[in-house]
């Protein structure tokens, strides 16, 4: 199998080319990443030179450079997005270029080459906000941010390039994820270099708002299963059902660095702020998929992975 991994240099698209290349010693894997701010190709050193990746700079929407790229591939997993929320609410243009004009531009190239399968890479903030319960994959869709507003508009694209062309498509939505290489503007390796450095850790009003955690491998898992197993034209849920509030999060942190709540600090809250997310994996569950790592593992590897990468992260912060 011959795989087109966008976004491929970025954090869970790189966990991803790097568990892929493991696991499946035939699969050929190209990588095709603009190298924004949040693709680094450190990110990539360890397997760059395997005869059986290429790396190929470029933009999704180069629609051109898409075709070419994608050329005699089996699949494309389409991981490139702009995907932070503070950043969407500042400037949203960017969003809605990479991520749904993006998307189109891949659709349409599969849709060319006839390429066997597209699959999408999503989240949960599609969903928006609930205080009870649990979203499935047939919750309507309500974003409440710019960036999760460009991410349902691909999903809604690609939706209907199954419908009107007869595409075979997947879409994935995960929660948050967490883990090795992960941009230290994310809540989790903010709170972990901001510790390392000596510095107090933002928190969004109260810190009470909760999220369910994923450790990036199982996330990998997931898509491996879907992509394998899927079916086409069906969404697929993948939560770690470990739900725990922000303020909960950064306490583990500081215990794990030996600190004290005198290293958090409130801020202003977000606007539109969502308060909780919480996933349905049922489906996903049913192709064979579990969570493997507990979050009290997962968390101590992560601080570990971080406290021993200075050299990475000290360059992005």
């Amino acid at each position: 199998m011959r795989l087109l991994v966008t976004g491929g240099a970025g954090f869970i698209g790189s966990n991803f080319i790097r568990y892929m290349l493991q696991k499946y010693p035939q699969y050929e894997i190209t990588n095709l990443d603009k190298l924004t701010y949040a693709g680094n190709l450190e990110n990539c050193a360890d397997f760059a030179a395997n005869p059986r990746y290429k790396f190929v700079k470029g933009d999704v929407c180069d629609f051109e450079l898409v075709k070419k790229t994608a050329k005699d591939c089996t699949a494309i997993i389409n991981f490139a997005a702009e995907s932070h929320v503070d950043r969407s609410i500042q400037s949203s243009g960017e969003f809605v270029k990479t991520d749904v004009l993006g998307t189109q531009k891949l659709l349409e190239a599969a849709r060319v080459l006839d390429v066997k399968k597209y699959f999408q890479i999503s989240t949960d903030e599609v969903y928006g906000s609930v205080e009870k319960g649990v979203f499935t994959e047939e919750s309507p869709l309500a974003p409440n941010s710019p960036y999760a507003a460009s991410k349902a508009g691909a999903d809604l694209l690609v939706r209907s390039y199954n419908k009107t062309h007869g595409m075979f498509t997947l879409i994935s939505r995960s929660s948050n994820n967490y883990g090795p290489y992960q941009h230290p503007e994310k809540l989790i390796p903010k709170a972990i270099t901001n510790l390392l450095l000596g510095k107090k850790i933002p928190i969004y009003g109260s810190g009470k708002q909760v999220r369910d955690w994923l450790y990036v491998l199982d996330n990998c898992e997931g898509i491996d299963v879907v992509l394998h197993k899927g079916k086409s034209g069906e969404i697929y849920n993948i939560g770690g059902e470990c739900e725990k509030a922000n303020l909960e999060i950064v306490e583990n942190i500081l215990r794990a660095l030996g600190k004290d709540k005198n290293s958090i600090e409130h801020v202003s809250d977000r606007k539109g702020h969502d308060f909780r997310y919480s996933l349905s994996c049922e489906k996903a569950k049913g192709l064979g998929w579990k969570r493997k790592v507990k979050f009290d593992d997962g968390i101590k590897e992560t601080v570990e992975w971080y406290k021993k990468n200075k050299n990475w992260w000290g360059k992005l912060i």
